[in-house]
C-alpha cells in the first residue's frame, strides 16, 4: 500500500520520541527509546520495512483533528455501513501536568476505535521490524501479551482482539457497531537491564495524554496575532523536545527527502544550535520562559570548552560524534536514496553558532540573572571565538558540503555575537574585553558592507565577491545589523524575492528545488519591519494556509504542485510562523524587535541586576 505522501501523517509526542501516522491508520514511523534511536516502524523509508495499521475493510473516506490543544489524534472512518473513531497517543506518565509532561514516558503507544454509527468491519496487520527495517522479531503469545524481540529491544501488543500470528507479523479481523469500543497497547522496554514494558489502559492513557498537554498549554498564554496557529505551532514545538535534556530536534524523521527521487536526504534528528537560538526567540513569544535554565543548561553541557570547531549540532543527551552512513537495504521515501543515518554536518565550521548563542542569551537575559558560571563561561569562549574567527570561510547556514566560503550570515552572526556580548557589557568580560569586543564588531559591520554588497544585484549576496544571491541574508534586519528600511536592505529584499520566490515560496538560493518554509516567514518579517505592513499579512496568511489539515509544516514546499517535502514536521518552519506573527504584532503595537546597537560601552545589562565579576 506504502505510506503515501509526506503530508498525509499526523505526529504524537511524548517527550522522548515521536510517532507518525498516516490518514489510512498506518503507523509508519516510531523510534521509540529516543528521537535518534533505531526505529521499529520504518515504511516511512521502505513499504516493507515494517508498520501497524487499523483501517476499515474495502473503501472508506477519512476525516481527522488533534483533541483542542493536545498532540492526541482522532481519526474517524466512514464506509457505506457505518464510521469509527480511532483516537491515537503517546503515552505520558500518570498524571504528569504542566512542565512534568514529558520527562518520563512510560514509552507505550496507545489506539482505541470507538463505533460511531452503524458497523464497521476493520483489519489489524502488524509488522514490527526491528533496527530500521532490518531485523524480523520473534513475534509469540506470552500471558495477555504479543511480545516481539529482536536484539536489544521488546514489544508487548496488548488487545482482545484474536490475531493470527505468522513470522514477525500478525493480522486480525473485528467488527465494531455503535457504541462499541476496541483498545491496543503497544509497550517498549529496553530488552536488557530493565524490566517489562509499561501496562497500561488505552483509555486511560488518552485521557492523561489530553489531561497533560492541556496542562501544558494552559501555562502558555499568547495574545498576539494569529493566536490559535501559533499555539499549535508551539504544541508542536514542544512535542519535539527531548524532556529529559531540554533539547529541541530539528524534526523527528530522517531521510525525507528535499526532491523527491534526489539525493539530499539528511537525518535530522538531532539538535543545532541554530534551532535552539530561534527556538528559545519563538518561545518567549509564546509566554514560556519558564524552561529556559534547563534548556540553556543542555547548551552549556553540550558545547562544553571545545578548542577545535565547535560543533554545530549534538545527540539529544549532547553527543557529538554523529557520523552518518547508509542503509542499504531501504528504498526510500518515493525511491529517495541514499538513506542516511546520522549526519555529518557535525563536522563542519559554522561560524554563525556563536551568534545565535548569544542572541539566545539575550534575549532571556532576565532569566538568566545572575548568570550560571557555565554559561558565562560558554558565552565569553564563544565571543572570543567570534572575534578570532569571523574573517575565516565556513560551510555556512544551509550546510554546504563543498568548499568552505566566506557566507556573508555567518559574517553578520560573528557580528550578533560580538554585539550581544558588548551590550551585556561588565556580566560577560572586564572593560577592556568588552572595548575589545566592540572594536572587532565594527570590523565585521565593515566587511560585511562593503565585501558582501553587490553594486551590479543592488542587493547583499550569498558570500564576499559573488553574484549569487541567498535567503540567509534577510536575516540582517532580524538581528539587528541594519534597519529593514535602510535602502540597502529594501533593495536587498526586493531583489531576493524578485529572484527567488513564487507563489509566496522562498528558496534557500537559486536552483534549491522547492520553497524554504523558514525563509518564506523571514521575508514576511522583513516585509513588515520595512514598512509593507499590509502585504506582509497578506503573505503571512498564504504561507499559514500552507500547512497540512493538522496544522504541520514539512521543512520546505514544492511552489507548483504544493508537495511537502524534507523531514516533518519541521521545528524550524514552526518557529518561523511563530516569529512572523510575533514581529507583526510587535510592528502593529509599535515596538521595534531589538533596539539599536550601542555606539558607546554600557558597563552592564540595563535590564538586570549585579554584574558578575571578571576572572
Amino acid at each position: 500500500m506504502g505510506c503515501g505522501r509526506i503530508a498525509e501523517h499526523g505526529f504524537l509526542a511524548d517527550g522522548r520520541s515521536a510517532v507518525l501516522v498516516d490518514r489510512a491508520g498506518s503507523v509508519n514511523w516510531w523510534c521509540p527509546a529516543r528521537f535518534d534511536s533505531p526505529s521499529v516502524f520504518t515504511r516511512l523509508l521502505d513499504d516493507d520495512a515494517g508498520h501497524w495499521v487499523i483501517r476499515p475493510e474495502g473503501e472508506f473516506s477519512t476525516e481527522r483533528a488533534y483533541l483542542t490543544d493536545t498532540l492526541v489524534l482522532r481519526t474517524v472512518f466512514t464506509t457505506a455501513t457505518g464510521s469509527v473513531a480511532v483516537t491515537d497517543a503517546l503515552a505520558l506518565e500518570p498524571g504528569a501536568r504542566g512542565h512534568e509532561v514529558g520527562l518520563h514516558s512510560p514509552r507505550v503507544l496507545a489506539r482505541v476505535v470507538r463505533g460511531l454509527s452503524g458497523e464497521v468491519p476493520l483489519r489489524l496487520h502488524y509488522r514490527p521490524r526491528f533496527e530500521y527495517g532490518r531485523m524480523v522479531p520473534q513475534l509469540v503469545r506470552q500471558d495477555d501479551a504479543w511480545v516481539a524481540t529482536a536484539a536489544s529491544a521488546r514489544l508487548d501488543l496488548r488487545t482482545a482482539i484474536p490475531l493470527v500470528c505468522e513470522v514477525g507479523e500478525a493480522f486480525g479481523s473485528f467488527t465494531v457497531r455503535a457504541g462499541e469500543t476496541r483498545q491496543f497497547t503497544l509497550a517498549y522496554a529496553p530488552a536488557y537491564d530493565a524490566g517489562p514494558p509499561a501496562v497500561l489502559d488505552a483509555e486511560q492513557v488518552i485521557d492523561n495524554a489530553v489531561a497533560g498537554w492541556r496542562s501544558w498549554m494552559g501555562l502558555h498564554d499568547y495574545r498576539g496575532l494569529h493566536r490559535e496557529q501559533v499555539r499549535r505551532s508551539a504544541l508542536v514545538v514542544q512535542g519535539m523536545t527531548y524532556r529529559p535534556s531540554g533539547a529541541v530536534v530539528a524534526a523527528p524523521t530522517m531521510s525525507l527527502p528535499e526532491e523527491l527521487g534526489g539525493e539530499r536526504n539528511y537525518d535530522y534528528r538531532y539538535a543545532w544550535v541554530r534551532d535552539f537560538s530561534f527556538t528559545l526567540e519563538a518561545l518567549w513569544r509564546v509566554a514560556c520562559t519558564d524552561e529556559v535554565n534547563l534548556r540553556v543548561g543542555w547548551l552549556a553541557r553540550s558545547m562544553g570548552m571545545n578548542e577545535g570547531i565547535v560543533p554545530i549540532m549534538y545527540g539529544v543527551e549532547g553527543e557529538r560524534d554523529l557520523t552518518e552512513h547508509h542503509l542499504e537495504h531501504l528504498s526510500g521515501f518515493a525511491g529517495s536514496r541514499p538513506v542516511l543515518v546520522g549526519n555529518d554536518a557535525w563536522r563542519q565550521r559554522q561560524n554563525d553558532v556563536s551568534g545565535e548563542a548569544l542572541s539566545a542569551a539575550w534575549l532571556m537575559r532576565e532569566h538568566l540573572d545572575p548568570m550560571p558560571p557555565d554559561v558565562r563561561q560558554l558565552l565569553r569562549a564563544m565571543t572570543e571565538r567570534a572575534a578570532r574567527d569571523w574573517h575565516l570561510p565556513d560551510a555556512g547556514m544551509w550546510e554546504a558540503r563543498d568548499a568552505e566560503r566566506h557566507y556573508v550570515s555567518s559574517k553578520v552572526q560573528c557580528w550578533t555575537a560580538l554585539d550581544r556580548a558588548v551590550r551585556f557589557g561588565s556580566h560577560l568580560g572586564s572593560e577592556a574585553a568588552v572595548a575589545r569586543w566592540a572594536a572587532a564588531r565594527d570590523e565585521v559591520r565593515r566587511a560585511v558592507l562593503t565585501q558582501g554588497w553587490n553594486d551590479r544585484l543592488a542587493a547583499f549576496t550569498a558570500a564576499f565577491d559573488t553574484d549569487e544571491l541567498d535567503a540567509s541574508v534577510l536575516l540582517m534586519p532580524l538581528v539587528g545589523f541594519l534597519p529593514a528600511d535602510d535602502p540597502r536592505m529594501r533593495s536587498t529584499i526586493r531583489t531576493i524575492e524578485e529572484r527567488l520566490s513564487h507563489d509566496g515560496l522562498l528558496r534557500r538560493w537559486e536552483g534549491d528545488p522547492a520553497g524554504f518554509v523558514i525563509c518564506s516567514f523571514w521575508l514576511v518579517s522583513c516585509l513588515a519591519l520595512a514598512g509593507e505592513r499590509d502585504r506582509a499579512g497578506q503573505l503571512f496568511d498564504r504561507l499559514a494556509d500552507r500547512v497540512n489539515d493538522l496544522g504541520l509544516f514539512a521543512e520546505q514546499i514544492d511552489p507548483y504542485s504544493g508537495e511537502a517535502l524534507g523531514n516533518f514536521p519541521q521545528t524550524f518552519s514552526h518557529i518561523g510562523l511563530i516569529n512572523a506573527a510575533g514581529d507583526l504584532t510587535d510592528v502593529d503595537a509599535g515596538r521595534h524587535p531589538l533596539p539599536p546597537a550601542p555606539e558607546r560601552l554600557i558597563p552592564a545589562v540595563q535590564q538586570s541586576g549585579r554584574a558578575a565579576n571578571d576572572h
